[in-house]
């Protein structure tokens, strides 16, 4: 199985960077007391970190915010996950505990201030792409049951026809949604080769060291960039 972004997607964003993690075998469904410490630690910090700023002017927000104008995607209406998820920390807000999978997710995100993903395996058979979207693509957003059909051309990413999140991280998708039931992941984490490569190296491989620590599983990690447009994973 492949992530795979396609070369139009790097015609308009060349420095694009990605690092990729896999897992499997995964017990989601029991407690973990060191993420949820982990998740306290890195919200604090950044509830410090982006107190009282405007979070979209910050030098390390703001080349998401260009790269999704050179995509085509408005970032003040449609903005990126991370860049929410600071926002909302700014204001003093803490983040939910989900579950261990997405907290360990948000943590790292928090700790490098990189937005990431988290994509459950089980049962898929085709690979994972960043894609323009085409005919036939479906999204079901988070919590609904309707159907909502992606615009034409938009970035999102996408197995087969379904389509995990709209206009690139923006929002996140039924199809893919991480429970206490998922045993096999994937983690994407955007970033850009020329801006924050090592921070998104750093994020790859603490997360990577902390799968294997918490939860016992051998993982699988790599980067997808312009001269390497796909990862394989067994």
């Amino acid at each position: 199985m492949k992530f795979v972004i396609t070369s139009d997607i790097f015609e308009q964003v060349p420095n694009m960077y990605v690092g990729v993690v896999v897992a499997h075998g995964i017990n989601n469904s029991i407690d973990y007391p060191i993420i949820d410490e982990m998740l306290n630690k890195y919200m604090q910090a950044a509830q410090e970190k982006f107190a009282d700023t405007n979070v979209k002017q910050r030098p390390e927000i703001i080349p998401y915010r260009e790269a999704f104008r050179k995509i085509g995607i408005n970032p003040n209406r449609f903005p990126y996950s991370a860049e929410a998820l600071f926002k909302r920390l700014s204001k003093g807000k803490d983040l939910p505990h989900i579950n261990p999978l997405v907290d360990l997710n948000n943590a790292i995100s928090l700790k490098y201030t990189v937005p990431m993903g988290t994509h459950t395996l089980d049962n898929v058979t085709e690979d994972i792409m960043m894609r323009t979207a085409k005919a036939g693509d479906q999204f079901v957003p988070l919590g609904k049951d309707t159907v909502e059909t992606p615009d034409d051309g938009e970035v999102v990413y996408a197995v087969g026809n379904e389509v995990r999140t709209r206009r690139w991280t923006w929002r996140q998708s039924e199809y893919g949604k991480i429970t206490p039931d998922t045993k096999d992941v994937f983690f994407p984490i955007d970033g850009f080769v020329d801006i924050n490569k090592e921070a998104v190296d750093q994020a790859k491989e603490d997360l990577a060291n902390l799968l294997h620590k918490i939860f016992s599983v051998e993982t699988q990690s790599g980067i997808v960039d312009r001269t390497h447009p796909s990862f394989e994973w067994n």
